[in-house]
């Protein structure tokens, strides 16, 4: 199986552009209901789903993010890689706590092999592949021990798993780290982080049914016939407390099944946060089509496609929802001007395009390439 990951959505070509579309009917409001135990004290919640595109939430997912938001220093994106203040704010809780665990120990040497290897980052992505704290451990204690062997795998379904983890941890100094990095997880999550989670999800559930409102019944219909004709027309969205405006999107087995990691904010007021995340993740492939046909070589290699990229998709988000989704564009101009670190003014949408600037040109064609999508080919 060939795997396709990003963090800004698909790579774009346009002749993969599906011809047909239908919108899908708005969808009733989840139903909610208290977190319960799974398998090994895995904490699920029950939910009516809705089909296309569902929203959910996954605990293996958030400690894996938790983890590398931990570690991370990132300052050289305006949009940082984690929501701002996250780490901080864990770490306080941990403090208050006094919570000390192999993860606190280990972060000097952790962080020291993310900035020898900066590749290893990448492996944000290995945890969407998993469905549970259990069978992401089981599948890294089988990679461990078989030093990175795919066969090594009891069932073909294991097999693949550790497949996916060989294509992040190539070398022996790679599985080396996720040994260090996994050990130290698996202790914070015993810890405390369960326990954390489980009480996110009590607290935070009842903003899942305004999220849901605000994605099954303005945003998605609107926007279906985009995603239909980029080859999203379906996928899982995942709700994860350590994200911010950068989500994590992964498409494997077939270009219509996708998952998308985007925040999980506390307040039903801050519900269209996780949309406009949504928009900025699913017209990354357009920004990376037109960056890619528009520079050099070594202008690639030399990071100017990146910052594009970066900055042009935040654009695109804005020009998505400005054409099928008005109402949100205000909202989304002020959430990626706090994510960058800055008080919105009178006029967010303007404030926004001089803080992340595109080319005339630029702008001009992804709006063009919206356009076309929306209307079909």
């Amino acid at each position: 199986m060939t795997v396709r990951f990003s963090s800004r959505g698909l790579r774009w070509a346009a002749s993969v552009l599906a011809l047909s579309c239908a919108c899908a009917p708005a969808a009733a409001r989840a139903q909610q209901q208290p977190p319960q135990s799974g398998k090994s004290g895995e904490a699920v919640i029950v939910r009516q789903h809705q089909t296309t595109w569902p929203i959910k939430t996954r605990e293996n997912v958030d400690l894996w993010l938790h983890g590398f938001a931990l570690l991370s220093t990132d300052s050289t994106t305006k949009v940082p890689l984690f929501r701002r203040g996250y780490r901080d704010e864990m770490v306080v809780y941990k403090n208050q706590a006094n919570v000390l665990t192999q993860l606190d120990a280990n972060i000097d040497r952790l962080r020291d092999g993310l900035k020898n290897n900066p590749r290893l980052a990448d492996a944000q992505f290995a945890a969407l592949y998993f469905s549970s704290v259990d069978d992401m451990h089981a599948a890294i204690d089988v990679f461990i021990a078989s030093n990175g062997n795919p066969r090594a795998g009891k069932t073909p379904g294991q097999q693949m798993a550790l497949s996916v983890l060989a294509n992040y941890f190539g070398t022996t100094a790679d599985r080396a780290w996720l040994s260090l990095f996994a050990s130290s997880l698996w202790d914070e999550q015993t810890r405390y982080y369960h326990s954390w989670w489980m009480q996110q999800q009590r607290v935070r559930g009842p903003v899942i049914d305004t999220i849901q409102n605000v994605w099954q019944n303005l945003a998605r219909p609107r926007i279906q016939r985009f995603l239909n004709n980029t080859q999203q027309a379906n996928g899982d969205l995942l709700l994860s407390p350590a994200l911010g405006g950068e989500g994590r999107t992964l498409t494997t087995g077939g270009s219509k099944n996708q998952i998308v990691a985007i925040p999980f904010p506390e307040r039903a007021a801050d519900a269209a946060e996780p949309v406009y995340v949504v928009a900025h993740e699913v017209t990354g492939g357009i920004v990376d089509h037109i960056v890619t046909d528009n520079i050099s070589p070594a202008q690639e290699r030399a990071g100017v496609g990146a910052k594009l990229r970066a900055t042009g998709t935040v654009r695109a988000g804005l020009l998505l929802l400005e054409q099928l989704v008005p109402e949100l564009a205000d909202g989304y101009a002020r959430y990626y001007l706090r994510a960058a670190g800055l008080t919105p003014g009178a006029s967010p949408r303007a404030q926004l395009a001089a803080e992340f600037p595109v080319s005339d040109a630029m702008l001009k064609e992804i709006g063009q390439q919206i356009e076309t999508v929306q209307g079909g080919i």
